[in-house]
């Protein structure tokens, strides 16, 4: 896989990418160390902290619902995840896309 460039925010904050994340299996609220190697390399590990802990590792074949993904967000992504898709519900109405799926969905515009 070639470099993936992503931009160091004000308050240091960075977003793995989401392909990273999938192959090497980082998932939400996952306790990440790092570790300096050398002036120019930062080495990310995920960590076990605990032996007994009770939550089930995810795999990745695992299915997830949609409940279970939204509750699994933080409330401020709770928050973007609603404006994102209030917004693009509205250009979808406005351009006669949401009416077209919703008859689609429906078995059609006589409901057959």
């Amino acid at each position: 896989m070639g470099a993936m460039y992503r931009v160091l925010g004000k308050k240091g904050r960075i977003t793995i990418p989401f392909e990273i994340r999938k192959r090497v299996g980082f998932s939400y609220n996952d306790v990440l160390s790092f570790t300096e190697q050398d002036n120019r390399t930062v080495v990310v590990k995920r960590e076990k902290i605990c032996d007994d802990c009770k939550v089930r590792e995810r795999r990745e074949d695992d299915e997830i619902s949609l409940l279970e993904f939204l509750n699994s967000l933080t409330p401020a992504e709770q928050h973007a995840a609603l404006i994102h898709l209030s917004v693009k519900w509205a250009e979808d109405q406005a351009q006669g896309k949401w009416q077209e799926a919703h008859e689609e969905g429906a078995g059609g515009k006589n409901g057959s």
